[in-house]
């Protein structure tokens, strides 16, 4: 009988061990499952067999004093049964009635609460089905899934741990242990609620977008939905960040510890916000600068290139001011006085200015360049030397330090504005397209002059670059053995180079056909 009863009591013990760690297993398996935790799967693990080995140890110690009280008591020559019973009898019989009470009130509370789960799951699925077979949108089914599964998990751990709680006032257990309880239920269900917001949100927002592809037409003013979609993904890290920041100061307000921290919360959210407003406001005033310059109607060529000039220095003003005042803004929210620091800025900015005068002197050269317009984006261009290299293409882009040449041969140039010196613009009305043509002293002139006009005349039929056909400019220079004509072909600006490349080509082929020997060479 004794060592009946030193098993019932090792087994006892045994049982709480195991049921313990079945609730932790199951607690920590949970956590893995927390979004936010995910990242930290492999340290929840750890820590879950670190503690199961401290409770091993713990169940196997008590399991010994167990063991060794019981043997003491037999050395002494008491009776185990009589014993046990004894210290069972000194318990208040009402001990036992409310622990079987508050035990059956438990299990039955544990019954009620997987019931209601089951309830509640069924509800949600019907709930997922309907909002998935809305207006047939199957664009967002995948985030009306994530918001229905993290929704289910949600009510569901919140209904367990309230269960508990209930378990824990219906088994007497001390106050202290109900009160953390209740601050671990108000935690999760701050962070579940704010999940289920995010996933709300996501969802709403790729339904809207779906939506609005749909409905996007010309004549209304979703048109302008494709500027601003690539922006999605930036609100959606905003709107998470500003959740998350809730869900903390939320979080902090529940620990007396870190209550002071919770007014920090707000001024990150006013952050936020700011900087998501000045993204807006770039891109607005982007599309504002476009449809009123770019795109403006009744324009003449020049009109359209000029603004196409202007446009990109507008848009880095624009940008740089409202990211000033974005950061003007940033300094309020987290109430900081701006106006020491500006005016530190400013002495070091004239510091700084008197320091850089290439800089200076690149800004206002790419003002005279600008507004004298001494070339446009677009223009062929030649430049002096720069740097013992001759700049020659057309141009890309016009900013206030440098400009943007891209060389025929494909390279592109970027240089200085106060370096650029004198300028040849071939794109400017109209240029001549110059090939010089030698041919032998016993040539017939009026025959080459007549080949020459009847292939000018061909081409400019060809080709619509062409304004007027080519004219033999007359005898440019008598060399030792041939005599050298020029020959002029007027074209639309910064078509010369390739209209020279062609006449030299039919030149060549039509003087061969015509049994003249001659070259043909650019030049001018």
């Amino acid at each position: 009988m004794n060592i009946a009863i030193i098993l019932a009591e090792v087994s006892f013990v045994v049982l709480v061990f195991l049921l313990v760690n079945w609730l932790f297993n199951k607690f920590s398996k949970r956590l893995t499952k927390v979004s936010m935790l995910r990242n930290e799967e492999r340290n929840i693990k750890t820590v879950r067999r670190s503690i199961t080995k401290v409770l091993l140890l713990l169940c196997l110690v008590l399991c010994i004093l167990i063991v060794g009280l019981n043997g003491f008591l037999i050395y002494r020559g008491e009776n185990l049964q009589q014993y046990t019973l004894g210290l069972i009898y000194r318990v208040p019989p009402q001990f036992w009635i409310n622990l079987g009470i508050g035990i059956l009130q438990s299990i039955g509370t544990l019954i009620v609460a997987g019931i209601v789960i089951k309830v509640v799951h069924y509800v949600l699925n019907i709930a997922s089905i309907r909002a998935k077979n809305f207006e047939q949108n199957t664009a967002d089914d995948q985030s009306i899934d994530r918001f229905f599964r993290a929704l289910k998990k949600i009510v569901s751990n919140g209904i367990w741990l309230w269960a508990l709680i209930l378990s824990a006032q219906y088994l007497k257990l001390p106050a202290v242990v109900s009160e953390y309880l209740y601050i671990l239920l108000r935690i999760y269900l701050i962070v579940g609620v704010g999940q289920i917001i995010l996933k709300a949100v996501n969802a709403i927002i790729d339904t809207l977008d779906a939506l609005t592809i749909r409905y996007t037409n010309p004549d209304n003013i979703l048109q302008f939905y494709d500027r601003f979609r690539h922006l999605i993904p930036f609100f959606k890290r905003c709107v998470e960040s500003v959740i998350w920041i809730c869900i903390a100061t939320l979080v902090v307000q529940q620990i007396p510890l870190s209550a002071s921290l919770a007014p920090w919360g707000g001024k990150f959210v006013q952050i936020i916000a700011i900087v998501f407003i000045s993204r807006i406001l770039i891109e607005v005033s982007y599309l504002l600068l476009e449809e009123g310059l770019a795109n403006a109607e009744n324009l003449s060529e020049i009109q359209k290139q000029k603004n196409l000039t202007i446009i990109p220095l507008f848009r880095s003003f624009l940008k740089y001011f409202i990211y000033f005042g974005a950061g003007i803004c940033v300094l309020y929210a987290l109430n900081i006085d701006p106006t020491p620091i500006l005016a530190g800025a400013g002495i070091v900015g004239i510091a700084v200015g008197l320091g850089a005068q290439n800089l200076i002197n690149d800004i206002v050269s790419g003002f005279f360049i600008l507004f004298e317009n001494y070339y446009l984006v677009g223009d062929y261009i030649e430049a002096g030397k720069v740097q013992d290299r001759n700049v020659e293409g057309i141009v890309e882009a016009i900013e206030l330090r440098t400009t943007r040449v891209r060389h025929p041969n494909g390279q592109l140039q970027i240089i200085r504005n106060g370096e650029v010196g004198s300028i040849t613009n071939y794109s400017k009305q109209y240029i001549y397209a110059v090939v010089e043509v030698s041919v032998a002293y016993d040539s017939n002139l009026a025959d080459v002059y007549r080949v020459i006009e009847e292939v000018g005349e061909q081409l400019k039929t060809d080709y619509p670059d062409i304004l007027e056909a080519t004219q033999v400019d007359g005898v440019e220079n008598i060399g030792e053995s041939h005599l050298l004509l020029r020959t002029l072909t007027k074209v639309n600006p910064g078509k010369h180079l390739q209209i020279q490349r062609v006449l030299r080509k039919v030149l060549m082929s039509t003087f061969i056909q015509e049994g003249l020997a001659t070259t043909a060479r650019a030049g001018g």
